[in-house]
């Protein structure tokens, strides 16, 4: 099949998740376009079957703010027909899957059109969606695509109760694929951590649905009792505000500021534990990135994380703020061997068997298939 997608190119979940499906889909033999503004940075162009297609964004003095969406919308349809695209998966309901419409619409005389499929990531139903300024356009979009998918069955009746759809939404999870040099090795431990010290990892995008400062108050409380160290990966708006707060309270030689890096699996995988105390979590795959490497996560009960992970197994699941509860559990984790070697390998395992490319990728191209077919009977 002949396969476009739209995605964000820039660091986050629902990108990295659209360009490793991108290759996974390559690999089997499928013919792959990427269409968005920059390249992300994941794909790997000297692969063979993908394709880039860059989205240029002109500014002219009547726009006083750049038109991504109509400029998507006219790439997407003349990818489709110069390529003859049988399907386009865009990742996000606004804008991709508004501009996908569109531009179906664009090649409405033509006798060869892809079927839509939209992949709902969370933010795009939870905080965007639920605007009332967006709310009718995502509600046309999601209605309109040929199939949506979301990535945790939660999401999916989130999105079916609040934007009343009637049509079916299917729930495919999101997959990871670890890298196998990191796997049961950790080979940057020891620029963080002396003999005897527990590391202590978070990654997020640090708005505040993220509750990062929750992460710091957790840590401190752990490392009140054993010794340990933090490491903080990525970058946002409340970042500086948990710098202050780390500075105040005398943790800077405590706590490591790592920022974006194309490296996490480099870090998440020398972590002992994995903090994700979120407001909300759609899905959560920095969750599912520390189990695959045997990474136990102490969570939030909310969102698809309990569809993740699985409490009292691989890691431990508390209600939101409950930074008392977390911390416990941490502390239950760090200092019974037994039972972090226990959660390890079982997060590994639930990794592999429920949410690895192998498991999820097939259901996409059964998707995929399905469509091409009713398309092929009209």
């Amino acid at each position: 099949m002949r396969i476009g997608i739209v995605c964000y190119p820039t660091v986050g979940g629902s990108g990295v998740v659209a360009t490793e499906l991108g290759h996974e889909l390559a690999t089997r033999g499928h013919e792959v376009h990427f269409i968005t503004y920059a390249l992300p940075f994941r794909l790997r162009l000297e692969e063979d079957n993908i394709y880039f297609h860059e989205v240029e964004i002109n500014q002219y003095d009547l726009f006083q703010y750049p038109d991504y969406a109509l400029t998507l919308a006219v790439k997407i349809a003349s990818v489709a027909e110069c390529h003859r695209l049988d399907i386009l998966h865009v990742h996000y309901a606004i804008p991709h899957a508004t501009s996908a419409y569109l531009a179906k619409q664009i090649l409405e005389s033509q006798s060869h059109r892809p079927s839509v499929v939209t992949t709902l990531h969370g933010t795009d139903i939870t905080l965007v969606g639920i605007d009332r300024a967006y709310y009718q356009v995502v509600k046309f979009s999601i209605e309109k695509s040929d199939a949506v998918t979301a990535v945790s069955e939660n999401l999916r009746a989130h999105t079916a109760e609040a934007f009343d759809i009637k049509s079916p939404i299917e729930t495919i999870y999101n997959f990871f694929i670890p890298k196998e040099q990191y796997i049961n090795n950790s080979p940057c431990r020891h620029e963080f951590t002396s003999e005897g010290e527990k590391l202590i990892v978070h990654a997020s995008n640090y708005r505040p649905v993220k509750r990062v400062i929750d992460v710091i108050h957790i840590f401190e409380r752990i490392k009140e009792t054993i010794p340990c160290k933090l490491l903080l990966l990525g970058t946002g708006p409340d970042l500086d505000g948990v710098r202050r707060y780390v500075q105040k309270q005398g943790l800077e030689g405590s706590v490591h500021f790592l920022g974006v890096t194309r490296e996490i699996d480099l870090y998440i995988s020398c972590g002992d534990l994995f903090l994700l105390p979120s407001e909300q979590e759609s899905f959560g795959l920095v969750a599912l990135e520390s189990m695959a490497y045997g990474v136990p996560v102490v969570a939030s009960t909310v969102g698809g994380i309990p569809e993740v992970v699985e409490d009292g197994v691989c890691g431990y699941l508390s209600p939101c703020g409950d930074i008392a509860g977390m911390t416990d559990s941490a502390l239950k984790i760090l200092t019974n061997k037994e039972l972090h070697k226990s959660m390890s390998v079982k997060a590994s395992e639930r990794a592999k068997k429920y949410f690895s490319a192998d498991r999820i990728v097939p259901q996409y191209e059964e998707l995929y298939r399905r469509l091409v077919m009713q398309q092929s009977s009209v």
